[in-house]
């Protein structure tokens, strides 16, 4: 059976000249996938290479862009034939059956909140990425689609998050914590508190609170937050990244010797940037909707936004939603079960 994917080809720093490259390679590279891209035709066509369409390659026209720093609600409103508008749409409709977009954060949160609308028993959708651990890696949620949550919404993302992994990685009970400022059961703020109570109360593989540092030891498969601690930790860890490399160059190019050591080190280097390239983990997957769509950073280049596309491809592969779906059911069930439901 062919994966479909609708591309929103407009959306991000660089729009078509890293977008379509990079959708023309992926669909290159996996026979089993059908690709839709969406935008300015008079843009997309003359960068396909002499590349016609088929069944498993068309393009779709869109009219208008939703800009980077655009208004979620403004977007929402008054772009109704924004490439990221249509390609959500080409979702609901089930012409796709993924969407991938690099374009502004809140406005396809919440074009594909309304348009999508939540799968059944969960409240909010929420934003989860993999990141490097010393274990191999981690998925951490949310980072930035609530900013404000209660216990009932960590809970589900525990449980989202869970089945996201179990999916995609095969794991029948994969280890949940929740990030707060110490291990111990008295620590963090009520909400967090009594977060952690419904975790350890739920039939999730709950292994307890997780600090910061904890995040890149590995010490959970699923790491859950609110959306305002996620994306602090999240922006932080790039910026440390961005900064440990400049201070590695400056070291390096210092003199003569430290320029002879980086040669004799060059194959060590080549291998620690490639662990720890953001691009290899690029696309965060808006989970708790009635479809698949997925965020690729604005700034990605064309193997990093391949890398958010194949996101998408694994979502629908391993049916993310159907797991979620019938997880939260059997919770429901289970809650109205219980003595004094």
């Amino acid at each position: 059976m062919t994966t479909r994917i609708a591309i929103d080809c407009m959306g991000g720093d660089h729009g078509p000249s890293v977008t379509v490259p990079a959708a023309l390679h992926f669909l290159k590279a996996h026979p089993g996938v059908a690709l839709v891209l969406v935008g300015r035709e008079e843009s997309i066509r003359p960068l396909l290479e002499g590349v016609g369409e088929s069944e498993r390659l068309r393009v779709v026209h869109a009219s208008e862009i939703v800009a980077m720093g655009e208004s979620p609600a403004m977007a929402l409103k008054n772009k109704k034939d924004s490439s990221m508008r249509v390609a959500v749409n080409l979702v609901k409709r089930g012409e796709a059956d993924a969407c991938v977009s690099a374009g502004n954060t809140g406005a396809l949160m919440a074009i594909s909140r309304f348009v999508l609308k939540m799968l059944p028993g969960i409240d909010r959708p929420a934003i989860c990425t993999q990141l490097p651990t010393m274990q191999g890696h981690t998925h951490m949620l949310d980072l930035g689609a609530n900013v404000d949550c209660g216990p009932e919404h960590l809970l589900q993302f525990g449980i989202m998050g869970a089945m996201l992994v179990s999916a995609l990685e095969h794991k029948e009970r994969p280890t949940v914590g929740l990030l707060n400022i110490g291990e111990e059961e008295i620590k963090g703020n009520e909400v967090v508190k009594a977060a952690a109570d419904l975790l350890r109360d739920s039939d999730l593989n709950f292994v307890g609170n997780v600090e910061g540092d904890g995040i890149y030891k590995g010490d959970a498969d699923v790491v859950v937050c609110d959306g305002f601690v996620g994306n602090v930790a999240l922006k932080t860890s790039e910026g440390l990244a961005q900064m440990l490399a400049f201070f590695l160059k400056q070291e390096f190019k210092r003199n003569l010797l430290t320029k002879l050591a980086a040669l004799v080190a060059l194959p060590v280097l080549n291998n620690f940037k490639k662990r720890v390239d953001h691009r290899r983990y690029n696309g965060a997957i808006l989970l708790g909707l009635k479809g698949i769509s997925v965020k690729s950073h604005g700034s990605a280049d064309s193997f990093a936004f391949g890398n958010a596309i194949g996101r998408a491809f694994d979502a629908v592969e391993n049916r993310v939603l159907e797991r979620i779906s019938a997880r939260m059911a059997q919770t429901a069930a289970a809650t109205k079960a219980a003595p004094g439901a």
